[in-house]
């Protein structure tokens, strides 16, 4: 069974009406957001990586939940099992470092021995800004402009250099020895490394989609083709994306050429770009200090479609499934 699927199923098993966002509003109308999601060495990042990193790692990923919904991050709740050996001092000293920096205050928690892999699971509560509402999934409309927070694509790159030995050292990416090109290309390359290990949440973004009077958003983790397969379903809507209006990082195709993997492929099904993919009315764009990038309509027919070169197909889920572990084709 796919994630999507099980979640459909305990939704009309028990009726969890509050299932369906990047966080829940609790009670119903607030004044709550509240998010859970966990890391787990050799699933999410690489068994060695720093726990300095991991820890803004992290608080990234959860905080790009809330940002999703609109809300200001106020509280967090730390569950960390730990194998002998992992430095819990460093962990913590960046942890709290990165919750100061995004007004988070660490409220509870547990600690728990882990008898090979980490496992951090982190809890967030945020509030909702003054003058803002809620953001959900549920609320885009026919005619509403599909929009983009950010580039797609180079995370999943970094992810794949990543399996090929790429690493973070402190504060410099050591690229594979295999991997070789122009400086451009190992800046881009490193750069994507950078991307998926250390992603930056866009929380004023999200505030300022808040402060509209319409639009869906969510955030984008498992794929831009999957996370708008959710956004339309919870919608009741469909979508037409054009190919040539998604946003890639600089040197993108060469990146993608030289780690043998498809830049429309990664793109659309990569995930882990933690940019948000919301909708707004024709008339209204984000400021362009958010770097974001129409990429295509709400339709009211429910169906995805992908016009790619004037031609238009069925755009499928593509993307990871926790459940059915399903990611991007390589080419």
């Amino acid at each position: 069974m796919s994630e999507d699927a099980l979640l459909r199923w305990l939704r009309a098993r028990i009726g969890l009406s509050k299932i369906g966002d990047d966080a829940a509003v609790l009670p119903d109308g607030g004044p709550f957001a509240v998010t859970v999601d966990s890391q787990i060495a050799g699933v999410h990042f690489p068994p060695e990586l720093d726990p300095a990193h991991l820890a803004r790692r992290l608080l990234a990923v959860n905080l790009s939940d809330l940002a999703a919904t609109g809300a200001d991050p106020a509280w967090a709740f730390l569950a960390l099992s730990t194998p002998p050996g992992f430095d819990h001092k460093r962990f913590f000293t960046s942890f709290l470092a990165a919750c100061e920096t995004w007004g988070v205050e660490l409220a509870g928690g547990d600690l728990a021995a882990s008898p090979r892999a980490v496992v951090a699971t982190l809890t967030l509560i945020g509030t909702r800004p003054a003058g803002g509402r809620w953001l959900r999934r549920s609320d885009a409309a026919p005619g509403h402009d599909l929009w983009l927070g950010g580039t797609a694509g180079e995370s999943a790159a970094g992810r794949r250099l990543i399996d090929r030995g790429a690493r973070l050292r402190g504060r410099r990416v050591e690229l594979p020895g295999s991997f070789s090109g122009p400086p451009a290309l190992l800046a881009a390359a490193r750069r994507a490394v950078r991307r998926h290990l250390l992603p930056e949440p866009q929380m004023a973004l999200g505030k300022w989609l808040g402060r509209q009077t319409e639009g869906a958003a969510m955030d984008v983790s498992d794929g831009v083709a999957r996370d708008l397969h959710r956004l339309c379903h919870e919608s009741s809507t469909g979508a037409e994306v054009r190919a040539e209006l998604l946003p890639l990082p600089d040197r993108f195709a060469q990146l993608c050429a030289a780690i043998g993997s498809d830049p429309l492929a990664l793109a659309l099904a990569g995930g882990e770009d933690y940019v948000l993919l919301f909708t707004l009315p024709p008339d209204v764009s984000p400021p362009e200090r958010f770097g974001c990038r129409r990429i295509g309509r709400i339709t009211r027919a429910k169906s995805i479609a992908l016009i790619d070169g004037g031609v238009s197909r069925p755009l499928p889920p593509l993307g990871w499934d926790h459940l059915e572990k399903q990611e991007a084709p390589a080419s």
